[in-house]
C-alpha cells in the first residue's frame, strides 16, 4: 500500500494490487479489478475444479476488500463515490504535523502517547487520529548562500553539512541548492537526490562565494524540488544570513509558499559585521512558519555541532495528524497549537509549525 500526504489538503492514494507512492484533504484510491461478463458457449462454460477454487478465492478476496474500508478509512466526514468502474475513492481532510517535544533542558522526550497530546487550531480542539513516533527516511535539501558575504565562512558551512550527512538516516535523500544572484541545482544534471558525501562535497564546492544574494528564491527552489521527492518527511536546511538584495520572488510569497507546504525549515545564520543586508528577523519567520528552529552561532566553527542538532530533531519527532473539527471556508491561514505533558508532571516544550494555508481542493 503507497500514500503521499501534504498539510492543508493532503492526497494519499493506495492500491490494494501489488502494481501499485508528503499535508489536509485525504484522497484514498483503493483499486481492485473486477470480472467483466462475456458470452462463452456451453462447452467452454465448464469450471475444472482447480478454476473453481480460484472463483472461490477471487470471491473472498473482493469480499475482504469491502470489509477492509472501515479499518482503512476515519469515518467522520468521509464522502464515499462509487463510480460506474471499479475503482472507489474518497476525500477528507487530513492536517499532517511533524512534533518535537522536549524537557526544560533540551532532551528529547520519548515514550509520550497519543492520550499526551492535544492539538487546537484555531483555538478549537482537535481529535488525533494519525499518530507515529519512528525514525523515517527523510528528504532534506541543503540551501547554501554563496555570495561574496559568505567567503570567509564557506569551509566551515561545506564541513557542517557534511557532518550533517554522516548523522542522518542512510536512507535520506539529499540535494543541494546553490546561490548569490543565481539559483542552481548542486548535483550533476539528471541526479535528483544524493547519499555520498562525496558528491555532496562536490556540490556544496561548486559555485565560488560572490556576487549579491537571491535567499527567496533560493528557498523558492528548494520547496519546488521537494516536489520529485519519494519520502513523506520533508525538510530543508538553509544556510545564510538573512539578506536578499537580487531575488525576484518577494519575501510574502516565498513564506506563504512554505506556509502551505508540509515542509520543515532549519535556519542558519551567518552574519558579518560590515554586511548592512543581513536579517536574522527573515531567518526567524521561516523556522517559526514550519515547524523548524532559527540558530545563530557565533563562529562558523558552531555550525558543524548545530547540524549534527538538527540531524537528531528530525530523528526524535513524532508525527500527528487530525481532521479539521470545524474547517472554516476559503484558503486563509489557520493556526495552529500543540501542547504535551507526561502523566507524572514535568514541563515539556512542544515545537511545531505555527499553522498552514490550506491547499484548493482539485476536482476529479
Amino acid at each position: 500500500m503507497r500514500s503521499l500526504a501534504r498539510v492543508g489538503r493532503s492526497r494519499v492514494d493506495a492500491s490494494l494490487n501489488a502494481s501499485s507512492p508528503g499535508s489536509g484533504g485525504l484522497r484514498l484510491s483503493i483499486a481492485a479489478s473486477c470480472p467483466t461478463r462475456k458470452v462463452i458457449s456451453p462447452e467452454a462454460s465448464k469450471i475444472s475444479g482447480d478454476g473453481l477454487r480460484n472463483a472461490r478465492r477471487s470471491i473472498a478476496l473482493w469480499r475482504a476488500i469491502v470489509l477492509l474500508f472501515p479499518a482503512i478509512l476515519p469515518s467522520p466526514g468521509q464522502t464515499s463515490i462509487f463510480d460506474k468502474g471499479p475503482t472507489i475513492s474518497v476525500d477528507v481532510d487530513l492536517v499532517v504535523l511533524n512534533v518535537t517535544v522536549r524537557w526544560h533542558d533540551g532532551g528529547f522526550v520519548s515514550g509520550l502517547r497519543k492520550e499526551d497530546f492535544h492539538v487546537f487550531e484555531d483555538r478549537q480542539p482537535q481529535t488525533i487520529r494519525l499518530f507515529k513516533h519512528e525514525d523515517i527516511p527523510v528528504c532534506v535539501g541543503l540551501v547554501v548562500d554563496n555570495s561574496a558575504s559568505m567567503g570567509r565562512k564557506h569551509k566551515d558551512v561545506t564541513e557542517a553539512a557534511l557532518a550533517f550527512v554522516r548523522s542522518s538516516n542512510p536512507r535520506d535523500e539529499v540535494f543541494v541548492v546553490n546561490f548569490n544572484q543565481r539559483v542552481t541545482l548542486g548535483l550533476p544534471a539528471g541526479e535528483l537526490f544524493s547519499t555520498s558525501p562525496r558528491e555532496l562535497e562536490e556540490a556544496l564546492n561548486g559555485v565560488p562565494a560572490n556576487g549579491m544574494t537571491a535567499l527567496y528564491d533560493a528557498i523558492e527552489s528548494g520547496l519546488d524540488h521537494m516536489k520529485k521527492a519519494s519520502r513523506e518527511k520533508k525538510v530543508l536546511i538553509v544556510v545564510s544570513d538573512g539578506g536578499d538584495n537580487a531575488s525576484h520572488r518577494k519575501l510574502a510569497e516565498a513564506l506563504s509558499d512554505a506556509e502551505s507546504s508540509n515542509i520543515i525549515i532549519y535556519t542558519i545564520g551567518l552574519f558579518d559585521e560590515h554586511n548592512a543586508d543581513q536579517n536574522p528577523a527573515v531567518l526567524r519567520k521561516f523556522a517559526h512558519a514550519t515547524g523548524g528552529e532559527a540558530f545563530f552561532p557565533v563562529e562558523s566553527s558552531e555550525v558543524s555541532p548545530i547540524c549534527e542538532r538538527i540531524a537528531q530533531d528530525i530523528r526524535h519527532q513524532y508525527t500527528i495528524g487530525y481532521t479539521p473539527a470545524n474547517p472554516k471556508p476559503g484558503n486563509s491561514f489557520r493556526t495552529i497549537k500543540v501542547t504535551a505533558a507526561r502523566a507524572h508532571g514535568g514541563k515539556l516544550s512542544v515545537r511545531t509549525r505555527a499553522g498552514y494555508i490550506p491547499t484548493p481542493r482539485s476536482g476529479g
